[in-house]
């Protein structure tokens, strides 16, 4: 018989537990900082929305004279994309020509003036329509130097119930955390 040498002995239990207990720290820092990643990744489809929502709104601004108020779409939020619903051809929305590109993760609304107490967009139920002569109800005049609109996105991403929201006017290009709105430092 072959004496077994130490070269050939293999790997210790205790040698085994010792790198078992190295992966299991490295994926404890590793997997929060994953869903950490996940979550600002997500927040991107709210600022790219906004934007685009804004940039339909002063053409469509440009074009009649009145800003767009939107109703929240879609009227729930979650961890989980909900599908976009398809408002009328002549109200809301449709009315600028957005749509956003396939599910979304947060709710968008459209209101009139600044930013007010109520937190974001969310269950906002006001829309613009059209009638069959081309006059605008619930529209809002263009004036310049005011704030007319103001456009929200709310999301809850991480479906823990606080709601992260984020704003934007007319009058500024810059994409805020809505103030005092629960959710905000997650992201």
């Amino acid at each position: 018989m072959r004496r077994i040498t130490k070269k050939d002995r293999g790997f210790t239990l205790v040698e085994l537990m010792i790198v078992v207990a190295i992966i299991a720290i490295l994926a404890a820092i590793a997997i929060p900082q994953y869903r950490k990643f996940q979550l600002r990744a997500k927040t991107a489809e709210a600022k790219t929305n906004i934007g685009a929502i804004a940039t339909a709104e002063e053409a469509f601004a440009g074009e009649h004279g009145v800003y767009v108020l939107c109703a929240s779409d879609p009227n729930r939020v979650g961890p989980r994309k909900n599908a976009w619903r398809n408002p009328r051809d002549n109200e809301s929305f449709n009315l600028i020509g957005f749509k956003p590109a396939g599910d979304v993760y947060y709710s968008y609304a459209v209101r009139a003036g600044n930013p007010g107490a109520i937190h974001g967009g969310l269950g906002y139920t006001t829309s613009t329509s059209m009638d069959v002569n081309g006059n605008f109800r619930n529209a809002v005049n263009v004036r310049d130097g005011q704030v007319d609109i103001t456009i929200y996105a709310t999301g809850d991403l991480d479906g823990d119930g606080a709601r992260a929201t984020f704003r934007r006017t007319d009058e500024s290009t810059e994409i805020l955390p809505y103030p005092g709105g629960a959710g905000v430092s997650e992201f």
